[in-house]
């Protein structure tokens, strides 16, 4: 696994970035986050891709059906990585700029783990493009064995009938772990108690929060 040349954080504000398959708690522990911090905080909450990918023909063929072979998967990754460059240097730096502090459900790491899982391991046009990516500075990977995250995700009402690509979610939880190893992430096991889970994600938000070389006007985080 290469590790990823991201350009580092250069604004008053802080980026964190959560990353995982689906049912891995992610949201549960951003949603807590969230709660926490907004009362004393500049927030800024966004999520990686944005709409105009999420709703494309060609996201959704792969998210929704068995059979996408009219697409190239790489063209779908080169559409969300494109989305991704996009929307950092548009919209996620631009809030960090002004000091707030940018929490995303998903980033780049999601593209690479994807083109990745898919059978896509020596193309390294993604490492170029992650150049001009923000390096967060904590990326938060959580992880769950693939059988649980498919009965949280089949839990959900809305997504009862959803499609999932089990052999899929085997490769992607593989190359999260890795590529949360290769980039210095904090890897979270969300099969503890959620009050422990949360705990470790906290202890490494306040651990960046007392920075005071990068947070002007610091207040404690509890």
């Amino acid at each position: 696994m290469k590790k990823l040349k991201m350009r580092p954080n250069t604004t008053n504000g802080l980026l964190l970035t959560f990353c995982g398959l689906d049912g891995c708690g992610k949201t549960t522990m951003l949603t807590r986050l969230i709660s926490e911090l907004e009362n004393d905080y500049g927030l800024f909450i966004t999520k990686q891709p944005t709409p105009s990918v999420r709703q494309s023909d060609i996201f959704r063929a792969y998210m929704d059906y068995p059979n996408a072979d009219e697409y190239d998967y790489r063209s779908l990754s080169l559409l969300a990585a494109s989305d991704r460059v996009q929307h950092v240097n548009k919209v996620i730096e631009p809030q960090m700029q002004k000091g707030n502090i940018v929490i995303s459900d998903r980033y780049f790491y999601s593209c690479l783990a994807n083109l990745r899982a898919r059978g896509f391991k020596d193309d390294r046009w993604i490492y170029e493009i992650s150049e001009s990516i923000i390096k967060p500075d904590i990326a938060f990977f959580f992880d769950v064995p693939v059988d649980t995250a498919i009965k949280r995700v089949l839990s959900r009402p809305e997504e009862k009938d959803r499609y999932i690509d089990i052999e899929l979610q085997y490769k992607l939880r593989d190359e999260y772990i890795e590529i949360c190893k290769a980039n210095n992430g904090v890897l979270i096991s969300t099969e503890m108690p959620i009050e422990e889970s949360y705990q470790i994600v906290k202890d490494e938000v306040r651990r960046v929060l007392k920075d005071e070389h990068r947070r002007k006007n610091q207040r404690n985080f509890i």
